[in-house]
C-alpha cells in the first residue's frame, strides 16, 4: 500500500477507534467535568503518549506474539483491571463538598505528572491493544516499511488521538457545561467511577484466550 493510501485509511480506522466509548474516555470525561480543562486535556496527552508503546511493539512486530501469548495478555488484563477498578472505587467513594469556597480550599489540583500518567497507563495496559494494532498493522502498516514512515503514521496516530481526546475535555470543560456540573461534581465522579469499575469488573471476569 502507497504512503498516501496507508494514511487516509489509517486515519479514518484511528478516528473510529479513538471514538468508540471506552475507559479512556470514561477517564478524560471524568476529569474534564469534575477537574476542569487542565486536568482532562493533561490525562488526554497521557492517553496519546500511551499509544507509542503499543506503535513501538507494533513496528517491531512483537504484536503477534503479544496477541498469541494468553500469559502476557493475561497479565495485561489483570493489571488493566485492578487500576480500572481501583479509579472506579476512588471515583464510587467522592464525596460532596459543603459549599464553593470550602470546595475550592480542600480540592487541590493534581500534577501535570500524575495526570499525564493516569492517561498513559489506562492506555497503555489496554489488553485489547496488541490485537487492534496487529489488525492495523496488517491492513495497513507492514514492519518492513521505511522507519521514516512507520514514525510518522505512529505520530499520526497519536495526533488523531490527542485532538478527539482533547475536544471532549474543551467540550466537557466549557462554562456553561462546567456551571450545571458545578454542584453535582461527586456523583459525577460516583457514576463515572461506577462506569470504570464495571469496565475493569468486565475485563477482569473476560477471558483473554481467544
Amino acid at each position: 500500500m502507497e504512503f498516501y493510501q496507508a494514511f487516509l485509511t489509517l486515519t479514518l480506522v484511528h478516528l473510529l477507534g479513538a471514538a468508540s466509548p471506552g475507559p479512556d474516555f470514561v477517564m478524560v470525561s471524568q476529569q474534564s467535568l469534575v477537574h476542569g480543562r487542565r486536568a482532562g486535556l493533561l490525562v488526554s496527552l497521557g492517553i496519546a503518549l500511551g499509544l507509542s508503546v503499543h506503535i513501538i511493539y507494533s513496528s517491531i512486530g512483537l504484536a503477534t506474539v503479544i496477541s498469541e501469548s494468553s500469559a502476557i495478555l493475561s497479565v495485561m488484563k489483570y493489571l488493566a483491571a485492578a487500576y480500572l477498578i481501583y479509579l472506579g472505587w476512588k471515583g464510587i467513594r467522592s464525596k460532596a463538598s459543603v459549599g464553593d469556597d470550602v470546595q475550592q480550599a480542600d480540592v487541590k489540583p493534581r500534577s501535570a505528572g500524575k495526570l499525564i500518567s493516569m492517561g498513559f497507563v489506562c492506555n497503555a495496559l489496554n489488553p485489547k491493544a496488541p490485537l487492534y494494532f496487529l489488525s492495523v498493522f496488517t491492513l495497513v502498516l507492514s514492519p518492513n516499511m521505511p522507519i521514516i514512515e512507520l514514525s510518522l503514521l505512529g505520530a499520526w496516530m497519536m495526533f488523531i488521538q490527542m485532538v478527539w481526546f482533547g475536544s471532549v475535555a474543551l467540550v466537557l470543560s466549557k462554562p456553561a457545561v462546567q456551571a450545571k456540573f458545578k454542584k453535582i461534581g461527586h456523583w459525577v465522579d460516583r457514576v463515572l467511577g461506577s462506569v470504570m469499575l464495571v469496565f475493569g469488573l468486565k475485563l477482569l471476569f473476560t477471558s483473554s484466550t481467544k
